[in-house]
């Protein structure tokens, strides 16, 4: 991993927190056996380090985070080795007992070179009640993620965060994605995810089961150019190793 991509998650939040001690700032460093997002592989099943920066002042919150990736020079022309997501929001309560949570994602792969582009926007909004919560995510840019026509996109998803004792912690979690556009029927995809992981006063271990039931012939690398036909959305167990400070 460039050490450039780590500087520009970390200190996006560092900048941001300057001056107001008050204010918390949390720094990971992590490296995945595999990087997932959404149930896809983003790594073309190949192990990759990331980094990760969150800054919170109440109920408002930023963030960063970067990760190697392989998936956008897998398709012709692509040219970017990593990816860097921005996000903020605002999170309280509605009611005792239920939290809300609404904010935006900026999915960024700088100079990936391709039509469309990849770069990504999304608004989200979420509910919470005890260890449960429900979220919707919306495409807000042109494109979602290089498809084309597929600015109407978006994710549903509801997890929970089980805390197990002595640092145990267990996260159920189910999605949808829909993409829109002429694709749609082919591209769009439900995943599912189990995942444990145990805190060992900040370093924290995990592993995750996770399926999808997205289809191979949309989801494979270069469409099969790179001459590796797996499919992304394959079922997989994922290792990973996290360190926050």
């Amino acid at each position: 991993m460039k050490l450039r991509t780590l500087a520009r998650a970390l200190g996006f939040c560092a900048v941001l927190a300057a001056g107001q001690a008050h204010a918390d700032l949390v720094l990971n460093v992590a490296a995945v056996s595999e990087y997932r997002a959404r149930g896809l592989s983003q790594s073309r099943f190949n192990p990759a380090l990331q980094a990760g920066a969150d800054y919170t002042n109440g109920g408002l919150y930023l963030g960063a985070f970067a990760s190697t990736a392989q998936w956008i020079k897998d398709i012709p022309g692509g040219n970017a080795d990593y990816e860097l997501d921005l996000y903020g929001g605002y999170a309280g309560e509605l009611i005792d007992g239920i939290g809300y949570d609404v904010g935006f994602l900026r999915y960024i792969f700088p100079n990936n070179n391709l039509h469309p582009g990849a770069d990504t926007t999304e608004l989200y909004a979420a509910l919470s009640y005890g260890v449960a919560k429900l979220k919707f995510s919306r495409t807000v840019s042109k494109n979602f993620l290089a498809i084309p026509d597929s600015g109407e996109s978006w994710y549903a998803e509801l997890g929970a965060t089980v805390d197990l004792g002595d640092g145990y912690t267990l996260v159920p979690h189910v999605g949808y994605q829909y993409i829109s556009g002429p694709f749609s029927s082919d591209a769009s995809y439900a995943d599912v995810a189990l995942t444990l992981s145990k805190d060992f006063d900040g370093l924290v271990p995990s592993i995750s089961l996770i399926a999808t039931d997205a289809q191979h012939d949309f989801y494979n690398p270069g469409a099969g150019m790179t001459g590796d036909s797996r499919n992304l959305g394959r079922a997989a167990v994922v290792l990973g190793l996290k360190y926050n400070f």
